[in-house]
């Protein structure tokens, strides 16, 4: 099968889209099919682009066998909205342009949000070239700017509603990473629930294994046999790392021992840091965005691993999937996300739910659980073996093509396999919805 995959995001970009297409891509190849991805050169999170990429207008790469085609993007950081919305709209432009011209004809197409103007460009391509299009929902847009106050509910986010409604009638197929998202589209949109396919987020196996707690990291970072609470991403509006913060006052002078360290960039990320410095929080570490190649050592250098989200409603229905890097690396959880996030946590016994904004209920759950080995060791590997068994992207990839296939190929025996059963493959539980990243 020939695949094009359109990302505004795709390596050496560290992000969880960059993450995801770049995991499903590669294993498509493996399995035999031809993969194009359709991307922008590299600028995020800093909106800077490499010196050679700048006044470059498109670029042909082979990435792992990956066919690679990079178009012009106007980069910015990612903050700002007026700025960010002119990034948008000129990947759209350039990669709708660029991909009908040195795209090969593909069988299928398929445009993954965040950003929504990708779906646009990705509609238009199938359109072109008279095939099936299947529109990844990676995050609800513009429903998660509202949640994070980054906007008022107004002419542009109205704007951007039409262009999400727009986009899930002319799919052929919704990919979702979670039931939460399916019935939000269904109770905001009408979408059908037999349109949507849940595929969830994974790891991959290959790079995301346990390693040795005392590495290199802890030796460059001076840790020594400190204990470390970690938390790895973006370092944005949505995170509410406000309450890590908080914590930190909290242990500061109680317990020298633990160190609190936040390792990404983002757009809060220059507040949070200003924060800390005039706090005296010098428990508190700040790291800098790092090589997807260099994240597991910072998984493996870590005691607890963090996941925070801003208490809001529609983050009750998202997985990050930071957490299954976690769960992977043997790392334990403790999560402020209520909901899917939690149920899932909780059934794999792979970590503990702490209330959003607590930030005493923090500290103390990081003292206690530090300072208990074994149950360190025990959520450890319950969450590793959850994490390997039920949610890895060789079988998402699998699953994927399935879907594509039916596409494709519209059989009724393809149709027989419905979503109900891929999802039922992938879950702990029958209690478990999973969503997000």
């Amino acid at each position: 099968m020939r695949i094009l995959y359109v990302s505004q995001y795709f390596p050496p970009e560290v992000c969880a889209p960059a993450a995801r297409v770049y995991d499903l891509s590669r294993q498509w190849v493996r399995q035999g099919h031809d993969v194009t991805v359709l991307t922008a050169f590299a600028h995020h999170p800093t909106g800077v682009k490499a010196k050679a990429d700048r006044w470059t207008l498109t670029r042909r790469e082979r990435v792992d066998d990956i066919d690679v085609v990079r178009t012009y993007v106007y980069a910015t950081p990612n903050e700002g909205v007026v700025r960010r919305m002119m990034s948008y709209a000129s990947f759209m432009t350039s990669a709708g342009v660029i991909g009908a011209a040195r795209a090969a004809r593909p069988d299928v197409v398929i445009a993954t949000s965040p950003q929504l103007l990708t779906g646009v460009a990705g509609w238009a391509l199938a359109k072109r070239f008279g095939v099936p299009f299947v529109f990844e929902v990676r995050d609800l847009w513009p429903e998660s700017i509202l949640a994070v106050d980054a906007m008022r509910d107004n002419a542009v986010i109205r704007g951007l509603k039409r262009v999400a409604a727009f986009l899930y009638r002319r799919s052929d197929a919704i990919v979702t990473v979670g039931d939460g998202y399916r019935r939000q589209l269904g109770e905001l949109y009408g979408v059908p629930a037999d349109k949507v396919r849940v595929i969830p987020n994974g790891v991959d196996p290959e790079l995301f294994t346990p390693g040795d707690r005392d590495n290199d990291v802890r030796r460059a970072m001076g840790w020594g046999d400190k204990r470390v609470a970690m938390y790895i991403g973006t370092i944005g509006m949505a995170h509410g790392l406000e309450t890590v913060l908080d914590a930190a006052a909290q242990l500061r002078d109680r317990r020298a021992d633990i160190v609190l360290a936040l390792v990404g960039e983002g757009a809060d990320k220059a507040r949070l840091k200003q924060c800390a410095a005039e706090r005296g929080l010098n428990n508190v570490c700040f790291v800098d965005l790092q090589p997807k190649q260099r994240i597991p050592a910072y998984y493996a250098a870590c005691d607890v691993g963090l996941v925070c989200l801003r208490d809001a409603e529609l983050f009750r229905h998202v997985l990050p999937s930071k957490l299954f890097e976690y769960m992977a690396m043997a790392r334990p959880v403790l999560i402020n996300v209520d909901g899917d996030a939690r149920r899932l946590v909780e059934s794999a016994g792979a970590g503990l739910f702490v209330e959003p904004n607590d930030a005493a209920a923090l500290a103390g759950t990081i003292a206690r659980c530090v300072d208990d080995a074994p149950g360190l060791e025990r959520m450890g590997a319950a969450g590793r073996a959850c994490a390997t068994e039920r949610y890895t992207r060789p079988a998402q990839a699998t699953q994927y093509i399935e879907l594509l296939r039916s596409l494709v190929d519209p059989r009724p025996e393809a149709d027989a396999t419905s979503d109900t059963d891929m999802d039922k493959s992938m879950k702990p539980s029958t209690r478990q919805v999973v969503s997000g990243d």
